[in-house]
């Protein structure tokens, strides 16, 4: 029997997502394990894990290096990998959104050349092209993206959002809300086929166990 390969983004998504897989019945005793191992195997019932960057995760799963990966929407979005998405696992909820000065509320429509920073820039073009149908100038930043708006870089942000506080913090609001974020469990599609019985079995117990 051939091992089904699990991808988990490091850090406390993997936690989340070890605890469930054990619910489910897996062996997920090496993972448990302080070690700087990265792929750990369950012999009992063949399945393998291997601990990956979150952004890496989409890449994992959509070339077949793993067979299911488990990683934030943000972060699938934001890859446009090509995948099954079959389960909201509904931890790490939060949202993406725009924010900006409160000032601003109400006026974002009728801001011309408007420029919009942002660690997120597939999501934010998706979201101005595609829904807003806006014209705006995307820039891409890797920090903090709440310094944009305040010395004049860009006019708004576009950024995870979970209690706000931070946003609060520097007198910025929520101005518009992209979409809901939360874990996603992804399965490789010409997996699918081939392991369907096994990749089923998995999603469906899962699936039983969040809707406890």
């Amino acid at each position: 029997m051939e091992y089904i390969t699990i991808a988990l983004a490091k850090g406390r998504l993997a936690d989340l997502t070890v605890d469930l897989l054990e619910q489910a019945g897996l062996d997920v005793h090496e993972l448990r394990e302080k070690s700087r191992k990265l792929i750990f195997t369950d012999e009992k019932n063949k399945f393998k894990f291997i601990l990956v960057k979150a952004s890496d995760v989409p890449t994992y799963v959509e070339y077949g290096a793993a067979d299911i990966g488990v990683v934030g929407r943000d972060t699938l979005l934001e890859a446009g990998k090509d995948m099954y998405e079959m389960i909201n696992l509904g931890f790490g909820a939060c949202r993406m959104c725009v924010a900006g000065p409160k000032e601003l509320a109400g006026q974002l429509d009728e801001i011309h050349n408007m420029r919009v920073a942002t660690k997120y820039t597939q999501i934010a073009k998706n979201y101005y092209h595609h829904v807003k149908k806006q014209s705006v100038e995307i820039i891409k930043l890797h920090g903090s993206v709440e310094l944009a708006p305040l010395v004049g870089l860009s006019e708004v942000i576009v950024d995870i959002v979970e209690s706000g506080k931070t946003l609060k913090e520097n007198g910025l609001e929520v101005l518009e809300e992209v979409c809901d974020l939360s874990a996603r469990l992804v399965v490789n599609r010409v997996s699918m086929k081939m392991e369907s019985k096994r990749i089923l079995n998995l999603v469906n117990t899962i699936k039983t166990l969040l809707a406890q």
